[in-house]
């Protein structure tokens, strides 16, 4: 009876081994593969950073580009403004001149029919 269950007991206790083993390396590989997701997560958030950061960098001369187009646009609105104030003026400096010439030329008519 003891023998059998001595025998028993080296059973259960090389049983016990091969499942203490069996777990230890399915630890070891669950940490291993954890390691490897960590490692691939880093490498996709560096990814996403530098990506975030290139867009950044591109948004930031396209807003410049657009600044400056719309400073040189405001420029140029503004001497066309200007250039439409001086013709106004000279257009009434016409209209003034014909004035007088045409008061002038009923003058001359006006002297000639008499």
């Amino acid at each position: 009876q003891l023998h059998l269950t001595m025998s028993e007991k080296n059973e259960l206790t090389k049983s016990l081994e091969t499942v203490q083993k069996e777990l230890h390396e399915k630890e070891s590989e669950m940490k291993r593969e954890i390691s490897e997701y960590k490692d691939r997560l880093l490498q996709a958030e560096k990814e996403h950073q530098d990506a975030l950061t290139e867009a950044k960098r591109k948004n930031e001369v396209e807003i410049e580009a657009c600044q400056d187009k719309m400073n040189s646009l405001e420029h140029f609105i503004s001497s066309q403004k200007l250039e439409i104030e001086h013709l106004k003026s000279n257009k009434e400096e016409l209209n003034n001149s014909l004035k007088e010439a045409n008061q002038t030329l009923e003058e001359l008519l006006k002297t000639k029919v008499r």
